[in-house]
């Protein structure tokens, strides 16, 4: 498959608002966040919405280092160490205060198993399952509508 920029940034929206919230759902109260539930799903909310508002930025300069490679397109084990960049910047952001919307600090602790879980979970599904359930997801460049 060759993604097209808006397929990928399709995909990453739809995975990250499905996948990503039901993993954020599920591992909201096991986080070490001494904070109401409701606060809790505020903050990793919040972030999950910030990843994917700059993954939108991250899928454009994706798609422009691309250009340089003969296949158009990262191995897939690059898919899953864009990870560390993309969340040292969320890290970045949040710890400087440009997140809107937290309601207080964001343990460390609890930000990188936040964003590592959701992150496999979302990486995971992409590789695997996704495909079943869209056939021809690969063949229209990873565009879902």
């Amino acid at each position: 498959m060759l993604p097209t920029l808006g397929g990928r940034i399709q995909t990453r929206l739809i995975l990250l608002a499905v996948v990503g919230g039901v993993v954020t759902l599920i591992i909201g109260p096991l986080l070490p966040i001494s904070a109401p539930l409701s606060a809790v799903y505020q903050d990793t909310f919040v972030i999950l919405a910030a990843v994917a508002v700059l993954g939108i930025g991250w899928e454009c300069l994706y798609h422009f280092l691309m250009q340089w490679r003969w296949e158009k397109d990262w191995p897939t084990l690059f898919g899953l160490a864009t990870a560390i960049p993309e969340g040292l910047l969320v890290w970045v952001l949040l710890a400087a205060g440009a997140i809107p919307g937290i309601t207080g600090t964001v343990p460390a602790a609890a930000f990188v198993i936040d964003f590592a879980l959701v992150w496999l979970a979302v990486w995971l599904v992409a590789n695997g399952p996704m495909r079943v359930p869209f056939i021809r997801w690969r063949f229209h460049g990873g565009r879902l509508v």
